[in-house]
């Protein structure tokens, strides 16, 4: 790590006087049509990867290495424009570009469900690559979107890849992420799991979040609203880049992007890879990341088009999977950064928790213009994941003030201590062991949507979407801690196992899921008005075979399949006032299929009778301001989400106890405010107002629970009315602002605050009415970051600094409610303190 510091700063020192004496060529990009200033258009010099993008204003400043070339001019929606410059310093004054409506229709509607600005009736933020590429740094890939209003990020335990993404209150299994048009939510509990797209922000080009309804039309569970990830593709120039980082921790990451441009027989590939490695903020939580990335696409003739892309991120990482007590961390001696959840065996550092995955990902897309007026994008996908995560069984030892086997408290496990009274038991077996919920699965896809001008003014789109999804889940025993085998009754077709490492032992289950969809949307769009309606229904089946608690040739170890109709319509208009001003609105209702987890209790082929649908009811109001040095978007929204899946699962030394609680509802209503403002061409600012309240809305009073026998045990009621929804702050508050000290240095810094941040509960535990959950101080985070851009050898380079939490502010990051609602019962999790990176990107 020294030495690449070393490097950096050297290279930063040496030739800043060369980085200034380049001839720079300039100038401002607009809307062909009513000449709106373009932001995010990208300009490069053609046979490079030297590029940059324009700024709020649509003005772009670039230092060619020659004094001829051409510039390549391009933006998503519009047709690309290429300008021959004789000299290195030129402005090339005001370059318009036309509307592609092709492009609009296929990229941008068809085949990526992204929003247009000041047409699509929908709460959009956009995130182009070069803000990802200078502003992300060591942080989690979905840190990036932070600044995003309504959104809240939370590390989680602070393992690698371990963060989640909440949006207007909702979590991760109620916000649809989509990588280039295909779904990734979980098809069995709707998570995301970030760990699995290490490396993801290297090749991605864009990311737009749609708030509330989005502009999708698959039947996708997006209640919070939608993430749209689109990667490099075709468009990516001939060249490449490598690129090295370093930060806290010993974070070290090495890279490479490599891409032959479109050649002259139709052919383009890119390919990228990676790796990613440190010890983690948190104790205990090393990791070490591969990703890689390839898209290869040919041009079959000038109507068909196709593209296969490739890209996975095998990895491994320890975790703190346990929260603590705020008094814990105040007790121990790591502070902040305590972990009770790894320990030392004969030295050498293990991960009691951990997780290790690998899920490979190939999509390949065909598009085809069958005539003037009707396209055809059709997208077929395939994904195997393999891997799980670590943790132990048997007698818990590991308890934190469990100090028999602790060096002192909230330390990490001292694990020589149990291999020694495992082996003393001879053969009697281990009492205590590691071991890995493994949860494989393969998962294939298509979907092909149809789209044809029916008038000047009206366009039709229809489609399918089809699934199909098979996970394995059990446990895996990896390590006896010196005993000579675990014994296990917990399969009914071998009750007495005695087993060894690598056996499954505790459950062993396969689930399926089938997802059969269609789609349709009209849209209209006239002069300064433009409006859609569209439709989904899907058909979402379940089904389920227990190897351990159904014995072979019993009729119950595989259901039947069980399914759930479900579907969307909604409808929505935006009117330009004129070339500054906009309004809209959307509305939308749609039901969602319950979670496999709701289909059957009790991880077991228990069928829930009473499984209904979700209910979710959206509406949303916006105004939208564009001039030259201000840009703003102002919306108010109210989502009503009735009959909202909430499950009982209890089990006692006697029985196990499950319940169905129907008719819960929740409401998330409020406002949110997005700016730019540009005083000068070297002085920008950007920021973002969110005010939610996000509540449950009424009581459930009766609800029965049952024995595994559906024998009635008792009646309980749920007391939740106007209680807070946890787990994500429900006012945040983002201003940043950036300052070309010279052309080729900017220096940033953004502040974000969180406030009215309530702990999370489980809300079939409120059987009586209570205090308010437990409210989590508010906090305010500093970020600071330097650009320096510079040729080094001939090559465009570019060095990235970045300072995150500047002044170690100490904060919670989430939030468990406990007894009595309050700080001192409530176990919870840091955020991290102080952390930094440095990184260079030569390109070539």
């Amino acid at each position: 790590m020294k030495k690449i510091t070393s490097l950096l700063t050297l290279v930063f020192l040496l030739l800043t006087a060369a980085a200034q004496a380049q001839g720079t060529i300039r100038g401002t990009v607009v809307d062909g049509e009513n000449g709106t200033p373009l932001p995010g258009v990208n300009v490069v010099i053609e046979g490079t990867t030297n590029g940059v993008s324009t700024d709020f204003d649509g003005n772009f400043s670039i230092s060619p290495k020659t004094e001829t070339g051409v510039l390549a001019i391009s933006y998503v929606g519009f047709k690309k424009k290429t300008i021959p410059f004789t000299n290195s310093s030129q402005d090339m004054g005001t370059i318009s570009l036309m509307v592609d409506s092709d492009a609009l229709d296929e990229v941008i509607v068809t085949a990526y469900n992204l929003a247009i600005d000041r047409k699509t009736p929908v709460a959009v933020s956009t995130i182009k690559a070069a803000e990802i590429e200078n502003k992300l740094g060591n942080q989690e890939f979905p840190e990036i979107v932070r600044n995003t209003p309504g959104i809240y990020v939370t590390r989680g335990g602070g393992g690698f890849g371990d963060s989640e993404l909440r949006l207007r209150g909702f979590n991760s299994e109620n916000v649809a992420v989509m990588i280039n048009g295909i779904p990734v939510n979980d098809m069995e509990n709707g998570r995301v799991y970030w760990s699995n797209w290490a490396g993801l922000s290297d090749v991605t080009s864009t990311i737009q979040i749609q708030r509330g309804l989005g502009a999708s039309k698959l039947a996708v569970p997006s209640i919070g609203g939608t993430m749209n990830i689109v990667t490099k593709s075709t468009d990516a120039e001939k060249g490449g880049n490598v690129n090295m980082m370093t930060g806290n921790d010993g974070y070290t990451k090495y890279g490479f992007t490599l891409s032959t441009g479109l050649m002259d027989n139709g052919w383009a590939a890119t390919i990228a890879a990676s790796k990613t490695s440190g010890r983690g903020f948190v104790d205990g939580t090393p990791f070490e990341a591969y990703s890689y990335f390839l898209n290869i696409a040919k041009e079959i003739n000038e109507n068909q088009s196709l593209s296969l892309t490739v890209f996975g991120a095998p990895q491994v990482h320890g975790q703190r999977q346990n929260r603590l007590l705020i008094n814990d961390f105040r007790v121990s001696e790591r502070g902040i950064k305590t972990n009770i959840d790894y320990g030392y065996l004969n030295g050498q550092f293990v991960s009691i928790e951990d997780n290790f995955y690998h899920k490979p990902k190939a999509m390949l897309n065909h598009f085809w213009d069958i005539n003037d007026k009707t396209r055809l994008a059709t997208s077929i996908y395939a994904s195997y994941g393999t891997g799980g995560g670590g943790g132990r069984s048997g007698v818990n030892k590991f308890q934190a003030d469990n100090l028999n086997y602790r060096d002192e408290i909230y330390g990490p496990v001292n694990l020589d201590i149990i291999v020694d009274e495992n082996k003393a038991l001879g053969i009697e077996g281990s009492e205590t062991i590691l071991r890995a919920s493994r949860n494989n699965h393969q998962w294939y896809g298509a979907i092909s949507t149809l789209s044809t001008e029916l008038t000047e003014n009206i366009d039709f789109s229809g489609g399918l979407d089809i699934r199909w999804y098979k996970g394995e889940h059990f446990t895996e025993l990896t390590d006896l801690l010196g005993g000579r085998y675990f014994l296990d009754d917990s399969n009914v077709n071998n009750p007495v196992f005695a087993a060894k490492e690598g056996d499954k032992i505790l459950y062993y289950d396969e689930g399926f899921t089938r997802w059969a969809g269609v789609f349709t949307q009209a849209e209209y769009s006239k002069d300064e008005l433009s409006a859609f309606v569209s439709a989904a229904a899907n058909r979402t089946s379940y089904k389920r075979i227990d190897y351990f608690n159904y014995e072979d040739g019993d009729p119950l170890q595989e259901t039947d399949w069980i399914g759930f109709t479900g579907g969307s319509i909604k409808g929505g208009a935006n009117y330009n006032l004129d070339g500054v001003n906009n309004v809209f609105a959307n509305i939308g209702y749609f039901e969602r299929a319950p979670f496999n987890n709701a289909v059957f209790l009790n991880f077991s082929n228990l069928e829930n009778e009473d499984a209904v649908n979700q209910k979710i009811f959206s509406a949303e109001l916006g105004y939208g301001l564009r001039t030259s040095k201000f840009r703003a978007d102002v919306n108010l929204y109210r989502t009503q989400w009735n009959d909202r899946t909430e499950i009982v699962n209890r089990s006692t030394d006697e029985e196990v106890i499950i319940g169905n609680i129907l008719g819960v509802n929740a409401l998330h209503q409020g406002v949110e405010l997005e700016f730019e403002y540009r005083p000068t061409d070297k002085l920008s600012f950007d920021g973002m107002v969110s005010i939610g309240d996000w509540k449950w809305n009424n009581n459930v009073e009766g609800v029965e629970l049952f024995n595994d026998e559906r024998e009635l045990v008792e009646t309980v009621d749920v007391i939740i009315d106007g209680l807070k929804v946890g787990n994500s702050a429900q006012t945040t508050f983002a201003l940043g602002g950036s300052y070309d000290i010279i052309p080729s240095t900017t220096l940033r810094a953004n502040y974000f605050f969180a406030g009215d941040y309530y702990s999370d509960f489980d809300p079939s535990d409120r059987g009586s009415a209570g205090p308010q959950t437990w409210k989590m101080p508010d906090y305010g985070l500093l970020d600071l970051g330097l650009t320096h851009r510079f040729q080094f050898g001939g090559f465009a380079t570019v060095l990235r600094a970045n300072v995150f939490n500047v002044l170690d502010t100490e904060y919670i990051s989430d939030s468990q409610d406990g007894p009595g609602s309050n700080a001192a019962n409530a176990q919870v999790f840091f955020g991290p303190g102080r952390t930094y990176s440095v990184g260079a990107t030569i390109n070539f």
